[in-house]
C-alpha cells in the first residue's frame, strides 16, 4: 500500500480528498494535516510515501513546506493540489520536485489519473532498480511512467453540458459550508441563473447533489443544493 498524507487547510476539502484517495486501489490515507507544521510533523514521523499538498496554508505556503522538507533531507514525494495556477508557482513546484500539479476544482477521475501514474512510477523504479540497469531505455521508462492521459469525460452528460462547467459548479458546492440556491451558484460561478439551474437539476438527478426546500413567508419554496461527498 502507498501511504498518503492529505494536506489542506479546509477540513471539509481534506476529508473529501481523503475519500477520493481511499477509492483508488493501492492507496490509503495515513494522516491528514491542516497546516505546514502538522504536515512536517507527520512526514518526520515517517511512513509517508506521498503528500497531496495544498499551496495556501495558514502558517506557510505549500512550496515553502516542500523546501523545508528537502532541506531536512525528506525525499517524500509530493503532488500539489491547489487553486494556485499562476506560472511562477507552477515553475517553483517543478523546481522543488513536485511530481504532478492538479488545479482545484478537479474531478475524482483527474486525481485518480495522477495517482495511477504515480503508482506506475514506483513499480517502474522498483523493476528497473532491481535489475541495476541505468541505460537510456530504462531512464526513459522511468520518466515515461509519469505521463498521464487526459482525464476521461464524465459519462452521461446531457447534450449541451460541458465537463468544465460541471466541475466549476461542483467545486463551488464542494467548498460551500451551507446549501446554495441556483442564484447563489450563478453569482459564485459567473454563469447565468438558467444555466446554473440546468446543471444543478442534472447533478441532483445524478445523485451528486442533495436538494432541500427553503420555505419563505410567501411564494414558492426556494430550491437549495448541497454537495454529496463521495
Amino acid at each position: 500500500m502507498i501511504d498518503v498524507l492529505v494536506v489542506d487547510d479546509d477540513y471539509r476539502v481534506a476529508e473529501i480528498n481523503a475519500k477520493y484517495v481511499g477509492k483508488v486501489p493501492g492507496f490509503r490515507v495515513a494522516a491528514r494535516a491542516h497546516s505546514a507544521a502538522q504536515a512536517l510533523a507527520a512526514v518526520e514521523r515517517g511512513s509517508i510515501d506521498l503528500v497531496l499538498l495544498d499551496h495556501y496554508l495558514p502558517d506557510q505556503t505549500g512550496l515553502e513546506l516542500v523546501h523545508r522538507m528537502r532541506e531536512q533531507g525528506h525525499g517524500t514525494d509530493v503532488i500539489m493540489i491547489t487553486a494556485a495556477s499562476d506560472v511562477t508557482t507552477v515553475q517553483q513546484a517543478m523546481r522543488l520536485g513536485a511530481l504532478h500539479y492538479l488545479v482545484k476544482p478537479f474531478t475524482f477521475a483527474a486525481l485518480r489519473t495522477r495517482l495511477d501514474s504515480y503508482a506506475a512510477l514506483r513499480r517502474t523504479v522498483d523493476r528497473v532498480g532491481g535489475r541495476g540497469l541505468t541505460g537510456q531505455e530504462q531512464v526513459d521508462r522511468i520518466f515515461g511512467a509519469l505521463r498521464t492521459a487526459p482525464a476521461p469525460s464524465a459519462p452521461g452528460l446531457p447534450t449541451g453540458h460541458s465537463e468544465p462547467t460541471t466541475d466549476l459548479i461542483c467545486g463551488v458546492l464542494h467548498r460551500a459550508d451551507h446549501p446554495l440556491s441556483a442564484h447563489e451558484v450563478a453569482a459564485r460561478t459567473g454563469l447565468s441563473r438558467s444555466t446554473a439551474q440546468r446543471y444543478l437539476r442534472h447533478l441532483e438527478q445524478a445523485g451528486r447533489l442533495r436538494l432541500s426546500l427553503k420555505y419563505g413567508d410567501t411564494g414558492r419554496p426556494e430550491h437549495r443544493y448541497a454537495w454529496v461527498a463521495p
